[in-house]
């Protein structure tokens, strides 16, 4: 389990936080063609066009978040994280993110 300094140090982290740039784009590029019934949809697709506009931005609240949800990880199991667990870990956390300005 990494220590709260351990999860802090990987602010510093380039690569991973890239990682999540990226997933935040794959997430808001996947919005954009998901069924207009999918649950919270309008405000994923704010989200998504809010992401769009500005993936660094977007991604550094989400960078926070995916930092968090892993917590009980190593610090390095964080950092050997594949693309595919990254981009889960955004996955689950877009509606928590796709308010609308609520």
């Amino acid at each position: 389990m990494a220590s709260y300094e351990d999860l802090y140090s990987l602010w510093n982290e380039s690569g991973l936080r890239n990682k999540v740039v990226v997933a935040v784009i794959v997430a808001a590029e996947t919005i954009q063609g998901e069924e207009t019934s999918t649950p919270n949809h309008a405000n994923r697709l704010l989200w998504a066009k809010a992401t769009l506009e500005s993936p660094v931005s977007v991604a550094g609240a989400m960078f926070r978040f995916v930092i968090a949800a892993n917590k009980d990880a190593t610090k390095q199991a964080i950092l050997d994280a594949l693309d595919s667990n990254i981009q889960a870990a955004v996955d689950a956390a877009v509606d928590m993110f796709a308010t609308g300005g609520e």
